[in-house]
């Protein structure tokens, strides 16, 4: 029996390895559909497998990193037709970065509820920023010692790679973080504003990243609206929409990004993504954390009204104001 009860722990940890390592590498090749080109290194305006990568290490834990190994060197492979030593580097640095993250984030007591002020930021500024500065600049140096990238380009090519790689943080680990508390909708939630929102969300992003009068502010008020109704749960899909409709824009040079060289096009898609994220996130989990509050101030308010009822029998209902369920319960 106890045997049988390792193989099968064994068994399930060699699987969570594998869905790991399967969902980087199709996070990947998802990414680098819309790949470009600065000074001769390929990069990627949003590089989902390091959200996949993050949010695996906070569902499941570090037994999981091998996966991430493994589907970096899968990744790899797959561009480069070879497994070279540099690849080592490439691969650690793309391990270390979630790894680092996920380590920053538990100790600073990181909920992946998303639930406080707090939470939003560390994801924000030890999850993606400060956990993505290792994988940037190893695979950087790696270009460089391979004399694949001059010196002087070194900088704008590990901005350019630090930037996607916080961007896949950003937009995509939020979005699995809400895919984990997923649950059947009932039949009262509000699907008609839910409804209202996706198919303004859909129309604004295309109008915004596609219209040639440059009116990237368009995506702002969706946010905000799905923010302040659905909060992590709305503002989460609505950011992953517009960050990859403008990133499919300024990839093919329509819209806004008509006319700019490719620098440009990246670094305004890095404050677009960046400050689309960082709205999303921050204000949804401001709105989340003033409900939790209020629900607190709400049970400690019932439960003294209580505590009076026991000392003094009849007395809360004339202290404290009657609640619209109490109101009906009296009719």
């Amino acid at each position: 029996m106890i045997r049988s009860e390792k193989n099968r722990r064994r068994a399930v940890a060699a699987l969570r390895i594998l869905a790991v390592a399967g969902a980087y590498y199709a996070a990947a090749d998802l990414g680098l559909l819309r790949k470009v080109t600065v000074h001769g290194a390929v990069i990627t305006p949003l590089w989902p497998p390091t959200g996949i990568a993050l949010g695996a290490l906070l569902y499941m834990g570090l037994r999981v990193w091998p996966g991430i190994a493994l589907g970096s060197v899968l990744v790899i492979a797959t561009l480069t037709g070879s497994v070279t030593p540099s690849t080592a580097l490439v691969v650690a640095g793309n391990t270390l970065a979630p790894v680092c993250a996920f380590l920053l984030l538990r100790r600073v007591g990181f909920r992946t509820e998303l639930d406080r002020l707090r939470d939003g930021v560390v994801l924000v500024f030890l999850g993606a920023m400060a956990g993505m500065v290792i994988s940037a600049t190893m695979g950087t140096a790696v270009l460089l010692l391979d004399d694949k990238l001059p010196a002087s380009r070194f900088w704008s090519v590990w901005a350019a790679w630090w930037a996607g790689d916080v961007m896949g943080v950003l937009v995509v680990t939020p979005l699995l973080l809400v895919l984990r508390r997923l649950r059947m909708p009932r039949l009262t939630d509000r699907w008609a504003e839910a409804g209202a929102l996706l198919i303004v969300a859909v129309a604004g992003s295309l109008l915004a990243t596609r219209s040639s009068l440059s009116m990237l502010y368009l995506a702002f008020p969706i946010l905000i609206w799905a923010a302040l109704r659905f909060q992590l749960a709305g503002s989460a899909p609505c950011a992953l929409l517009i960050s990859v409709m403008a990133i499919v824009a300024g990839t093919d040079r329509v819209g806004p990004f008509e006319g700019h060289t490719i620098i440009e096009v990246m670094v305004n898609l890095t404050i677009l993504n960046g400050a689309v994220a960082l709205t999303a996130l921050l204000l949804a989990a401001v709105v989340a954390e003033q409900q939790n509050v209020r629900r607190r101030i709400e049970r400690a308010c019932e439960e003294l009204a209580d505590l009076v009822d026991q000392l003094a029998p009849g007395r809360s209902a004339a202290a404290w104001p009657s609640r619209p369920g109490d109101e009906r319960e009296s009719r």
